[in-house]
């Protein structure tokens, strides 16, 4: 769900982006339906959460790292998720999202950067989150795809990994870990147990 870093790669980058990738996906939410501890964004980043993530390029150059704090609530039957990040080069970002629990755990939300509308779902302990976001690159506005994947493990961490593309073609990989203290965190590790 973090998703600016890609400002810093420079529009050249394309002249190199040659390999398309495939439609389809080799993952699919459903193959995550049985693992635990169940995943459910608008429960986990309810609260205050800290991440920090790194984005390579699609050669595996590391273009840029941060420091990500999320402040989640629930207003009526929207979650409403306020992330705002610090770069390594000091340069800050917010982005304000919007998300609608649906039924059988879909998702949607918006945000101000994001283009229509992201959808998600989620099975087991892992989250998929689909979007389009416009990102600024250099002078120009670009639309990104991201295919973004968050896993709970039980210890209350969320690891993240998401890829992102233009036009079908790959041009970078986003990595992230999330983290709360508190009565989550505890409740999380009680739900492994249980299933253990």
């Amino acid at each position: 769900m973090a998703a600016g870093c890609l400002q810093v790669v420079s529009a050249g980058l394309l002249l190199f982006a040659t390999q398309m990738i495939s439609g389809c996906r080799t993952m699919k939410i459903e193959d995550f339906a049985s693992k635990q501890p169940a995943m459910a964004p608008e429960e986990y980043f309810l609260g205050h959460t800290r991440g920090w993530g790194m984005f390579h390029d699609r050669f595996g150059n590391l273009r840029r790292q941060f420091v990500i704090d999320m402040v989640g609530e629930m207003r009526g039957d929207v979650f409403v998720l306020t992330e705002n990040f610090v770069y390594d080069d000091g340069e800050t970002e917010q982005r304000i999202w919007h998300i609608v629990p649906l039924e059988d755990g879909a998702y949607r939300g918006t945000a101000g950067d994001v283009v229509g509308t992201a959808e998600g779902k989620a099975a087991g302990n892992a989250f998929n989150w689909v979007y389009e976001l416009k990102l600024k690159v250099g002078d120009s506005i670009w639309k990104v795809a991201f295919d973004d994947w968050l896993f709970l493990q039980s210890d209350g961490v969320i690891l993240n990994r998401a890829t992102a593309t233009r036009w079908g073609v790959e041009i970078g990989t986003l990595t992230a870990t999330f983290h709360k203290a508190g009565p989550n965190t505890a409740s999380i590790q009680s739900q492994a147990q249980a299933a253990e």
